[in-house]
C-alpha cells in the first residue's frame, strides 16, 4: 500500500496502456471522495487486426543469405499512442481546468512512457507518482489504496 496525500480538489489520473480514469477529489485529505470526471479507453484488438503483414526479411550484401526481421509489436505501439493521448489530456487539465495537484497512478512501464510525453507544466503539477496498476479496481478501492 502507498501513503499519498490527496488534498481537496486534487486530480488523480489512474491509467495503463489501454484505459485511463481521470478522477477529482471532492472530499478532503482525511476523507477522500474521488469522483470520475472522464474515462478514456482504446479498443483491445488482436495483432492480426492491427497489423496485417508478415515479418519482413532482409538479405545480406553477398546476396546469398537472408534473415527474418523482428515482427512489430502492434500492441506496444498502440499503448504508447494511447499514453501520449493521456499525456495530452493531462496537459488539457492543467491549461483548461487549472489543475495544480495531480497524482499519477500507473504501472512502471506506463509511467516511463508517460514521462516522455508530459509537458513541463504537467510535470510541475504532478505532486506524486504511484507505480501501481489500479486501473481495474473500483473507485472506492483506489481510494483505500491511496489513503492506506
Amino acid at each position: 500500500m502507498v501513503d499519498v496525500r490527496v488534498p481537496s480538489k486534487s486530480w488523480v489520473v489512474v491509467c495503463d496502456g489501454a484505459k485511463a480514469l481521470i478522477l477529482r477529489n471532492a472530499g478532503d485529505v482525511e476523507l477522500m471522495n474521488l469522483k470520475v470526471e472522464e474515462i478514456l479507453s482504446q479498443p483491445n484488438e488482436p495483432d492480426r487486426e492491427i497489423g496485417t503483414d508478415k515479418p519482413g526479411r532482409t538479405h545480406a550484401a553477398n546476396g546469398q543469405s537472408a534473415s527474418a526481421v523482428e515482427q512489430t509489436d502492434w500492441h506496444e505501439q498502440a499503448e504508447a499512442a494511447f499514453l501520449k493521448q493521456v499525456a495530452a489530456k493531462m496537459d488539457e487539465l492543467v491549461r483548461e481546468k487549472n489543475a495544480r495537484r495531480i497524482i499519477l497512478v500507473a504501472p512502471p512501464k506506463a509511467l516511463g512512457t508517460l514521462r516522455g510525453n508530459l509537458t513541463a507544466d504537467v510535470q510541475a503539477a504532478i505532486s506524486a507518482e504511484v507505480p501501481k496498476d489500479y486501473i481495474n479496481l473500483p473507485v472506492d478501492q483506489i481510494e483505500r489504496h491511496l489513503a492506506a
